[in-house]
């Protein structure tokens, strides 16, 4: 009995290295093709197809700087965060004060419309095309921003709110009601008592929906123009140059395009796991 419990220890020292290893091999293999993007963006253009590869390299800045410099990429990078950020903000809000009122007025039938919100997700994105592509163009708001942003803002009020509510429930309303006795309004009580408790929910959703909306190029292919066109859209239409692919270019673009995305994700990551159990795991943050 005494020998298992001096080898206990030993034991789970050698279950967390093993762990450790796997964890760390795992996420190397998928940071590969990251990793080689960004290896291909910093090497000399004569260098990216050579066979085999060269893994030491003198790294140049020269084909970011190219890449910023060509045709419309800079515009693509402005309009991408005028209608990512603006988008996600009045998400966040809207389904703030919509997750609020399911979870401490709880109208008859919340689980059902909660239901009916998620659901808006479950259709395929190639499904909504046809139908907005009709509406925007009777509308008028093919190519404008207000048009994306009224789009993007309501594909991702639906995820928000089913984040926001499990964090809201999670408040007590005893606040509420202190807030109420002493002549609190409404408003106060939202923004100055609840608000301040579920802002790791407001993080965690507003990293899913800038993930969504970053990346998304199917609408903004369909609704948008030339005025709007993002960064998905601009990397897909200047792929190939004199008609064949310009790969530093294609590298020098995605590693550009990666990184505002990978810098959110990186300072804000530890609220990503709050965001994903809906706030039933909260967590250090």
């Amino acid at each position: 009995m005494s020998r298992e419990i001096v080898m206990k220890p030993s034991n789970e020292r050698a279950t967390k290295i093993t762990l450790t290893i796997t964890c760390w091999v795992t996420a190397i293999i998928f940071f590969l093709p990251i990793a080689w993007i960004i290896a291909t963006a910093l090497k000399p253009k004569n260098t990216v197809l050579d066979i085999p590869p060269k893994f030491l390299f003198v790294p140049t800045f020269k084909n970011l700087l190219d890449a910023l410099q060509f045709s419309n990429t800079l515009a693509y990078f402005v309009h991408s965060f005028i209608y990512s950020f603006i988008a996600v903000f009045l998400a966040i809000f809207v389904s703030f004060l919509a997750s609020y009122s399911f979870s401490r007025f709880k109208p008859a039938g919340t689980d059902f419309l909660m239901f009916l919100l998620l659901s808006t997700r479950f259709v395929p994105a190639a499904a909504f095309v046809i139908p907005f592509f009709q509406l925007f163009n009777i509308l008028q708001l093919k190519d404008s921003f207000v048009g994306l942003i009224i789009f993007y803002t309501m594909f991702s009020i639906p995820f928000s709110v089913w984040i926001l509510k499990g964090f809201i429930d999670g408040v007590s309303s005893k606040f509420d009601e202190t807030g109420l006795v002493y002549g609190a309004s409404r408003a106060h009580i939202m923004f100055k008592l609840v608000l301040p408790q579920v802002r790791s929910g407001l993080v965690a959703a507003f990293v899913f929906n800038i993930i969504f909306v970053w990346n998304e190029f199917l609408f903004n292919f369909q609704l948008g123009g030339l005025k709007t066109y993002g960064i998905p859209v601009g990397l897909f239409t200047s792929i190939t140059k004199g008609g064949q692919v310009d790969w530093s270019f294609v590298a020098s673009i995605g590693t550009l395009y990666v990184l505002p995305l990978a810098l959110v994700i990186y300072f804000f990551q530890k609220y990503l796991l709050v965001g994903l159990t809906f706030g039933t795991v909260r967590g250090e943050v």
